[in-house]
């Protein structure tokens, strides 16, 4: 039987433990596809403090937690051109079901399924025909994780008393401390990113 696709498309901006459980437990039964969502303008990518670490560090932080894993893709087809508002209404711009065209572009299986653990996403993945499969959100936050790890920076903890630590996968840790200074840069930087219907965007860019 051919094996089937698992599409996991997420901001992993830092990569959890939780994350790690969801794709730990697809590769079980699916070639999993990971995509790592990023926003561009003019090339480059558009990072903010909602989005800190870029898609090749969050590349690194996965293909460290799963090394010379040959069920787990990590694609960078998960992207956003400038100027972003060209992708709302979700469902309604045609730019929107572009995306879909673009990470199907990476899957190699002609069967798929598609992963979140919140409601509001499965319903949008359900019109984006991507047959999502029915899953619990896990109780790590991704948002919660970043918070913690700002704290530290503003705060000049020892990273040995930092609680975020317990969250993240030990590989995941050594890059985000080889990282730090990314994480100082936008510890105390206003977040210049927009949320309209739902839907996280850099400001710069969006216009």
């Amino acid at each position: 039987m051919e094996k089937l696709a698992a599409l996991y498309l997420a901001h992993l901006n830092p990569f959890t433990k939780a994350h790690q459980e969801i794709i730990f437990s697809l590769k079980k039964n699916y070639m999993v596809y990971v995509f790592p969502v990023r926003f561009l303008q003019n090339g480059k990518e558009m990072n903010t403090r909602s989005f800190p670490f870029s898609y090749e560090i969050r590349k690194l932080m996965i293909e460290s937690v799963f090394p010379n894993e040959k069920n787990v893709i990590v694609s960078p087809n998960y992207t956003f051109f400038a100027p972003f508002i060209k992708y709302l209404p979700p469902l309604f711009s045609p730019y929107s079901w572009k995306i879909r065209t673009q990470v199907l572009n990476s899957v190699r299986e002609k069967k798929f399924i598609s992963y979140t653990g919140d409601r509001v996403e499965r319903y949008a993945l359900m019109i984006y025909r991507f047959h999502p499969i029915k899953a619990k959100r896990l109780p790590i936050s991704a948002t919660q994780v970043k918070e913690d790890i700002y704290a530290q920076a503003v705060n000049k903890k020892e990273f040995k008393n930092s609680r975020w630590k317990e969250k993240i996968p030990i590989p995941v840790i050594k890059i985000i401390e080889d990282n730090w200074n990314i994480v100082e840069k936008f510890a105390n930087q206003k977040d210049e990113t927009l949320k309209i219907v739902g839907v996280k965007f850099p400001k710069k860019g969006f216009f």
